[in-house]
């Protein structure tokens, strides 16, 4: 098969969660680990960082991978979902794997796919464990895909585990309340392997707590430990002071990454290099600075309060659920501009219409729908903004509503992209 054939094969031959939702599901690990053993368990050759959470472990997982690349380290990076190329969710020091790496791949595991009738993602994260293992990558970092103790990616033994934070999302497989997804995304933590918990919550504390105590694993939480005193945009970067709970001692970093919930992400990151650190990784000071500054760059990171365009500023961002939409919120808040304007397309499990009550009244919306067949129609997602006060005009396609948006907008507006990772994924560059 040709490249295009066997990205098709594996979009059409198996259940996709971004194509279908929770059908495409897998609710053990038996999958994962038939697959690893029949290609000699990969994921046991080289060394892992495992990254959980609601929010935030995206961005969490290619900061710390731009750490470890600006540190010499040869440095994988498994994410998903893939915004524009399938390759995206599987990189080596910020290059995607190989076109024919992923066709060969497929060819050798095919007789495994008609045996085990796998998930599409259950082959991807696979697929990565292989490609990492075949390059000798010093370090992977790799991203949860939903929730944790199921999820594929959980037969990993990690150097460390990070949970960036819990929020409402997925409630249909993970459950409906704090303490029930807390559980499911605590299933990353393994026996004696430190964790770090990126944003504490009363509510959730004592499952953390709890789940590191029964594996013997040391907890640590990461506000406890530093505190961003100020911060500030210069220059398109985003500058925060970082001081340490411990003696006061600050620290400046300088971010590429300009939303201001990265601020939470960096409290976590900079308490999982400090401890990695103890681990015998050696990461110096500059290291974290020069990796922190070029996270887009080393890593290819997009999507994150990504501004695409100036005069109007464009902004793409992936946040798609109920903490997500708050944060673009208050980043709307404190961004310069006359008018706004709001192209927004989302998927059918979602919380719609808690989501939408979020979103700022004075906007001018561009209802969409990417194309795929969990997006919510754009004339229904319409319908229910309406009725909460929210208005503007449906568009079946998202280049077409953003056109639409970009022809109205003056040149002190302000275009943002959101609802959902798919929508900003057919954004045309």
């Amino acid at each position: 098969m040709t490249y295009t054939e066997t990205i098709d094969y594996l979009f059409t031959r198996l259940p996709m969660f971004s194509r279908i939702g929770a059908a495409a599901f897998k609710k053990d690990l038996t999958n994962t680990l038939a697959l690893c053993e029949y290609l000699g368990n990969p994921h046991t050759k080289f060394k892992t960082i495992h990254i959980g959470g609601t929010n935030g472990k995206g961005s969490t997982s290619h900061m710390l991978a731009a750490i470890f690349q600006a540190a010499g380290y040869k440095t994988g990076l498994y994410t998903s979902p893939h915004l524009k190329d399938f390759r995206e969710r599987i990189k080596i020091d910020g290059e995607m794997v190989t076109e024919d790496f992923v066709i060969d791949f497929v060819e050798r595991i095919k007789p495994m796919i008609e045996k085990l009738e796998p998930s599409f993602f259950e082959i991807t994260v696979v697929m990565a464990f292989e490609y990492f293992a075949k390059q000798k990558t010093d370090i992977a970092i790799i991203e949860v895909g939903l929730g944790g103790r199921l999820d594929s990616t959980n037969v990993i033994q990690p150097e460390l585990s990070v949970i960036t934070n819990i929020g409402y999302d997925h409630m249909s497989m993970l459950g409906n309340t704090l303490d029930k997804i807390a559980f499911e995304k605590a299933g990353i933590i393994k026996k004696n392997t430190p964790v770090v918990i990126g944003e504490d919550h009363p509510e959730i504390h004592e499952v953390f707590l709890n789940k590191a105590q029964f594996e013997n694993a040391e907890i640590h939480f990461a506000e406890r430990k530093r505190f961003v005193a100020e911060w500030k945009f210069e220059k398109h970067e985003l500058v925060a002071e970082l001081t340490s709970t411990h003696n006061n001692e600050k620290s400046y970093y300088h971010l590429d990454l300009t939303g201001i919930y990265q601020l939470k992400n960096l409290v976590t990151v900079i308490e999982a290099i400090h401890l990695l650190k103890g681990k015998g990784f050696s990461i110096a000071e500059i290291h974290i600075q020069n990796g922190l500054r070029q996270v887009k760059k080393l890593t290819g990171l997009h999507g994150r309060w990504e501004i695409i365009h100036e005069n109007p500023t464009i902004v793409l961002d992936v946040g798609h659920n109920e903490d997500g939409m708050l944060q673009i919120v208050k980043q709307i808040e404190i961004t310069d501009h006359e008018e706004l304007h709001i192209v927004l397309g989302m998927v059918k499990d979602k919380e719609v219409e808690k989501i939408l009550a979020l979103l700022p009244k004075h906007g001018n919306y561009y209802f969409t729908k990417a194309q795929i067949p969990r997006a919510l129609p754009e004339e229904e997602l319409a319908e229910k903004a309406k009725a909460i006060g929210l208005t503007g005009n449906r568009y079946a396609f998202v280049k077409d509503a953003l056109h639409a948006a970009i022809n109205r907008a003056g040149k002190k507006d302000l275009v943002v992209v959101c609802g959902s990772v798919f929508v900003v994924g057919e954004v045309e560059r």
